[in-house]
C-alpha cells in the first residue's frame, strides 16, 4: 500500500479500500460505554457474591481409563520433557534464576506442568514443577515484587500466580499465601504509577481470579481496591463486544491501518485471537463482584459474536493470529484453545451454564489433541479445520510466519510449546464441581474418579465410560455415611430423550441443554447411568458447506499422509506433512434430513483414540469428487457455496474423529439432488 494512502486516507476511503465500516461507525458507542462502565463497579458492604457452582481443589478429581492415558503420553512427551529439550524453560531460564528468556515460558510451563504432575502423582514432574516455585518465592523482595529482576511486566506475574494457586491447592504450602498477599499489597501502591500495559492490559481478567481465590482465603478487604484497580486499568472487553466491530478477516494492512485511526489504537491487541479466548471470563468473573446480569451474558454474547463472524466447525474461533473469518481454511493458534478451554471451565463454575459444558467438551475432544501428533511430542501453532498440506506457505495466515501449521517443537512462535500442557489436565480436573445448595455436579464427562467433600462427609465418585465415543456413563457414587444432596447431572444440547436411571430405575423427563436434577439420600454403591443418543448430525457452516457431528465429537476425512522432516529439534524434531490421497469431496447428505444417510460403526477404544489409525468411531457417507475444488501454495480454496454438482461417481467415503485427521477437510459442499 503506497505510504501516500496510509498518511492522508480519510474515515470514508479506510472504508473503501478495507471494507471495515462497522470498526468504524462502532467506534464512538465503544468508548461511550466504556466510560458508562467505569461508574458501574461499585462494590456494596457484600461485595464478592460465590459462584453458581465451585471447582474443586487440584487433586479431587483423578483421570483414569482414556484420559489418564492421554495425560501421561503427555508426560511422556514434550510436556514431560520439555525443559530438558528447550532452553526457555530449562536451567537458563529467567524463573530459574538464569540469564535466558524471562518472560512468559516459564510461568506457561508451569502453569500446565503442575495439574500434569499432582493429577498423574508424579514424582519426576512434582520435582520438576517444585524447582520453578522454590526459585519463585525465594525471588520476592522487601517490596513484595517477584520473578526475574530483568523483567518486570506485570503479564507473566499473572501467570505465576495461576501456577502458584494450583500449587497450593495440591501440597497447602504454607508459604504461598503469605507471598501473594505481599505482592498484592506491592501491586496496590504500584499500579497508580506504572498502570497495567499491553498483554497485562488485555488480560488482566487472569489477576483478578487469582486475587479473588485469595480474597475467598483470607477476606483481606484491601483486596477489593486491587480488583477494582485491575478493573479500571484493564481493556473494556464488555464494551467491545457490546457493539462487535471486527466481523471480517483482519489483514496485516488492516490492523496497521487501524491502529492509525482515532480511537483505535488497540486494534492489534483487541483482535488478537489468544486475548479474546482468555476474555471470554471477563464478565462472569468481575459478575461475582458486580452482580450485574449485564456481566453475567457477557460470555454467551462473547461466544455468540465469535461464532458468528469467525466461527469454525471445531468450535474454535479463526486466530491466525488475529481473528480471521468463518473460511474452514483459516487457522486457530493452540494457545487460543487452551485459554479458551480455561475460560470456558471458569465460567462454567461461575455462571453454572450447560452449554458453557458443551463448548467446552467440543473443544477438548477435537480443536485439542487435534493439534498435536498422537505421541504429544509435536503441536502446531495454528490448526486448520480444512487443512490439506502442513507446509512452509506464507497463505492463508492473517498475520503469522510459514511454519504456522508444521508439527514440531515450536513452529512460529515458542508460547504454545509453554503453553499447550494445560489443556488436558485443567480439563480433568474441572469433571466434577460442588454446588452453592451443597450438591454434586457432573460438569463434563470423561473416565475419571473423585474424592469430594460435602456437607461435612466425603463422597466418593467412580465414572466409567467411554464416553465421547460412545453415549453410555456410569457414575458409582459412596458417600461416607448416607446423605441427601442433589446431583446435577449435564444433559448437552445435542441429547434429545437422554436416559437417567438410578440403580436400573428410570428417573424423570430430561431436557437437552440443561442440567438435570436427582436429589436422594446417596448410599454407598448407588449407580447413576446416563444414556446419550448419538445419531450423526449434519452441520450448516461457512458458504453452506456442511461438518457432520455425533455426540461431542465433530468427524472430518483423513486424508492420506506423507511425513517429511525439516529438521531435527535435539528430543523432537519439526515435520512438514503432504497428502498422498483425493481430498475435495462433496457429501451425499441433505442437511435437513440430517443423518438418514450416515453408518456408525464402532471399533476397540485403545489408548490412543486420538491415533490417525484404528478410530474408535467412524461414519460413512456418500461422496463425489468435486474436480472444481483445488487447492493453492498448499491451502485448500473456500468451499463453494452448496449446493453443488458433480458428474463424479458415487463413493462411500469414511470420516473419523477430527483430531485423528492430521490432514482433513471437516467442512464439505454438499451435492444437489442427493438421493
Amino acid at each position: 500500500m503506497p505510504s501516500h494512502f496510509r498518511s492522508t486516507c480519510s474515515r470514508r476511503q479506510f472504508v473503501k479500500h478495507l471494507g471495515v465500516s462497522g470498526i468504524l461507525s462502532a467506534a464512538p458507542s465503544v468508548f461511550a460505554a466504556h466510560a458508562a462502565r467505569a461508574g458501574t463497579a461499585s462494590l456494596t458492604s457484600n461485595p464478592v457474591g460465590p459462584g453458581v457452582f465451585t471447582l474443586l481443589p487440584l487433586g479431587s478429581v483423578q483421570p483414569k481409563g482414556w484420559l489418564k492415558s492421554q495425560l501421561q503420553i503427555q508426560a511422556n512427551g514434550l510436556s514431560g520433557h520439555l525443559d530438558e529439550a528447550w532452553p526457555d524453560v530449562g536451567s537458563t531460564s529467567g524463573w530459574l534464576g538464569g540469564k535466558g528468556e524471562s518472560w512468559e515460558r516459564g510461568p506457561y510451563f508451569l502453569d500446565g506442568l503442575i495439574p500434569l504432575a499432582y493429577l498423574l502423582d508424579d514424582e519426576r514432574l512434582k520435582a520438576k514443577a517444585r524447582t520453578f516455585i522454590e526459585w519463585t518465592l525465594r525471588s520476592q523482595t522487601e517490596t513484595g515484587m517477584f520473578g526475574p529482576a530483568s523483567n518486570d511486566d506485570w503479564w507473566p506475574r499473572m501467570v505465576m500466580l495461576k501456577a502458584l494457586t494450583q500449587y497450593h491447592e495440591a501440597t497447602a504450602d504454607p508459604r504461598v499465601i503469605p507471598m501473594m498477599k505481599r505482592y498484592f499489597k506491592y501491586q496496590l501502591a504500584t499500579l497508580p504509577a506504572r498502570p497495567l500495559t499491553s498483554w497485562g492490559k488485555f488480560r488482566w481478567q487472569d489477576q483478578l481470579l487469582t486475587v479473588l481465590w485469595l480474597y475467598d482465603r483470607t477476606a483481606d478487604t484491601t483486596l477489593l481496591d486491587l480488583m477494582k484497580l485491575l478493573r479500571a486499568q484493564g481493556y473494556d472487553w464488555g464494551a467491545q463486544y457490546d457493539h462487535f466491530a471486527y466481523k471480517e478477516r483482519m489483514s496485516a494492512a488492516q490492523i496497521e491501518l487501524t491502529e492509525k485511526m482515532p480511537g483505535f489504537h488497540d486494534a492489534k491487541m483487541a483482535t488478537h485471537g489468544v486475548n479474546n479466548g482468555e476474555a471470554v471470563k471477563t464478565g462472569a468473573v468481575w459478575s461475582r463482584i458486580s452482580g450485574l446480569p449485564s456481566d453475567k451474558q457477557a460470555v454467551l454474547k462473547m461466544i455468540s459474536a465469535l461464532d458468528q463472524y469467525h466461527g469454525l466447525p471445531n468450535g474454535m474461533f479463526s486466530c491466525d493470529e488475529h481473528l480471521a473469518g468463518r473460511n474452514p481454511s483459516q487457522g486457530s493458534e493452540l494457545c487460543a484453545v487452551v485459554e479458551y478451554m480455561f475460560s470456558l471451565e471458569q465460567s462454567l463454575a461461575i455462571l453454572g451454564d450447560a452449554t458453557l459444558g458443551d463448548r467446552l467438551e467440543k473443544l477438548a475432544f477435537n480443536a485439542l489433541p487435534g493439534a498435536m501428533t498422537e505421541d504429544m511430542w509435536s503441536h502446531q501453532y495454528d490448526q486448520q479445520p480444512n487443512q490439506v498440506e502442513c507446509s512452509l506457505h506464507k497463505e492463508p495466515w492473517t498475520t503469522n510466519g510459514p511454519e504456522s501449521n508444521l508439527y514440531g517443537l515450536e513452529p512460529n512462535f515458542g508460547c504454545c510449546t509453554a503453553n499447550f500442557s494445560q489443556g488436558w489436565p485443567k480439563f480433568a480436573a474441572s469433571l466434577f464441581m460442588t454446588s452453592a445448595q451443597g450438591g454434586l455436579v457432573a460438569a463434563a464427562y470423561s473416565p475419571c474418579e473423585a474424592h469430594i467433600s460435602l456437607q461435612g462427609a466425603t463422597v466418593h465418585v467412580i465414572e466409567e465410560t467411554e464416553y465421547p465415543f460412545r453415549g453410555t456413563i456410569r457414575i458409582t457414587v459412596n458417600p461416607s455415611r448416607p446423605l441427601r444432596f442433589p446431583f446435577l447431572l449435564r444433559i448437552p444440547h445435542w441429547a434429545n430423550n437422554a436416559e437417567i436411571l438410578v440403580n436400573g430405575r428410570q428417573e424423570g423427563a430430561t431436557k437437552a441443554g440443561g442440567f438435570a436434577k436427582v436429589e436422594r439420600e446417596w448410599k454407598q454403591g448407588d449407580m447413576v447411568q446416563l444414556t446419550f443418543p448419538m445419531q450423526p448430525r449434519v452441520i450448516i457452516g461457512f458458504n453452506q458447506s456442511v461438518s457432520v457431528e455425533r455426540g461431542p465429537l465433530v468427524f472430518a476425512y483423513n486424508i492420506g499422509q506423507d511425513w517429511l522432516k525439516l529438521r531435527d529439534r535435539g528430543m523432537t524434531a519439526d515435520w512438514q506433512v503432504y497428502p498422498t490421497s483425493r481430498w475435495n469431496y462433496a457429501l451425499a447428505v441433505d442437511p435437513s434430513a440430517q443423518s438418514d444417510k450416515i453408518a456408525v460403526s464402532e471399533n476397540a477404544l485403545t489408548e490412543r483414540p486420538f491415533a490417525s489409525e484404528g478410530a474408535p468411531t467412524e461414519l460413512h457417507v456418500k461422496a463425489r469428487l468435486l474436480p472444481s475444488w483445488v487447492a493453492t501454495e498448499g491451502v485448500a480454496g473456500a468451499p463453494a457455496e452448496s449446493p453443488v454438482e458433480s458428474a463424479e461417481h458415487d463413493e462411500t467415503i469414511t470420516l473419523v474423529p477430527y483430531a485423528a485427521a492430521k490432514l482433513r477437510i471437516t467442512s464439505f459442499p454438499w451435492l444437489k439432488n442427493t438421493v
